[in-house]
């Protein structure tokens, strides 16, 4: 079993084109031996965005602080703490902090994506 303090993670800016004010924190990934899923917290600060991209894998997110819209096929729509969400593999989509404070959420990926790529992408 593996337990840290999740503020003793470090926090990296997120690089990839079209991110705006965002960084992120590997909380849990192949740097842990975790076989299945990486568990990443994202911080977009007020005014920014994550980019409008896709992917071949899906993710599931919890928020946990600050306020923003989540951009799919379907529209866009408010996300709030407590929300949950689905993203299926190769949707466009993207998160905009719209509020005063950070937007904070939890992202569950596959592990694998971690193994090849730069974790800020």
């Amino acid at each position: 079993m593996i337990i840290k303090s999740s503020p003793s993670v470090p926090s990296a800016p997120v690089t990839m084109l079209g991110a705006c004010k965002v960084s992120m924190q590997m909380l849990l990934g192949p740097q842990d031996q975790c076989p299945n899923f990486a568990m990443r917290k994202f911080s977009v600060a007020p005014g920014g965005n994550t980019p409008r991209h896709q992917h071949d894998y899906e993710h599931e997110i919890l928020v946990l602080g600050g306020r923003g819209t989540a951009f799919s096929a379907q529209g866009v729509r408010e996300i709030v703490p407590g929300d949950v969400i689905f993203v299926p593999p190769n949707e466009m989509h993207q998160f905009v902090n719209t509020g005063t404070e950070n937007l904070v959420f939890i992202c569950l990926v596959p592990a694998s994506v971690h193994r090849s790529v730069d974790c800020s992408k």
